[in-house]
């Protein structure tokens, strides 16, 4: 049976999280709101917000959990090219056109271009609701963007929550192609350079897979968040050249 929150409920444990057997796999609670304060209590106890538009909020503790280390980040040779040529042009003298990498100059602009339908399938589960509590968490300094920018214009970006040591990724989109890819690119080289060892997923996707994320049980999760979140809140979200002085 789902067990539904009012504003003053606190989360259930993670554990009572529904199984394929009597539910939705994952889904843990339904009510309550989207306020700054309710997003960082879910988000330090491993549960997330995911719902379509006119439904309740529901709450999800998925088990397993996809995770992403930084280490792991797989970077395949095509994109590699795209990074180098795309470092050349942005660190170049005389680059043909000026692009840019930035965190947190548009993070709304970047939330509400993630919640654009998808070619050939429909809008994502980004509403209004969510898009006003994911940027009350930006402005108190625990949610970030990382975007790229051609000529002035905003072609690629994502974002996610970040919380102590740990970064959970919530959503990309590209206008460009490969540019979430560089915007994820970027986040990464800057989170494991803090010392940011894995980034939630939340859910197992192909795509996902592809870039180096895998599917670890929930208690493990769980346990290495308990640890992370712990941390010193990183301060200044910079980004960091992807290889230095050699891009050739």
């Amino acid at each position: 049976m789902i067990i539904w929150l009012d504003d003053k409920t606190p989360f259930p444990d993670p554990a009572k999280a529904m199984t394929e057997e009597d539910g939705p796999a994952g889904l843990l609670a339904a009510g309550a709101d989207l306020s700054p304060e309710r997003l960082l209590q879910a988000y330090r106890q491993g549960i997330f917000p995911w719902y379509s538009e006119g439904q309740p909020i529901l709450w999800w503790s998925t088990d397993p959990r996809m995770v992403l280390k930084t280490a792991d980040f797989h970077i395949a040779d095509s994109l590699r090219k795209t990074l180098r040529r795309f470092e050349r042009n942005r660190l170049g003298p005389e680059a043909e056109r000026h692009w840019e990498i930035r965190f947190d100059s548009a993070f709304e602009a970047v939330m509400r271009a993630c919640a654009q339908p998808r070619r050939n399938g429909p809008g994502t589960w980004i509403s209004e609701d969510i898009v006003k509590g994911y940027c009350g968490l930006h402005r108190a300094g625990f949610a970030h963007s990382s975007e790229v920018w051609l000529d002035g214009e905003l072609v690629g970006g994502a974002y996610g929550v970040s919380i102590g040591r740990m970064f959970y990724g919530e959503s990309m989109f590209a206008r460009r192609a490969d540019a979430s890819k560089i915007a994820l690119a970027h986040l990464v080289r800057f989170l494991r350079h803090h010392g940011v060892d894995l980034i939630d997923c939340q859910q197992e996707t192909a795509h996902l897979a592809s870039l180096g994320a895998k599917p670890i049980r929930r208690a493990d999760f769980l346990a290495h968040l308990r640890q992370a979140i712990r941390a010193e809140q990183i301060s200044h979200w910079q980004p960091l050249e992807l290889f230095g002085n050699n891009v050739d």
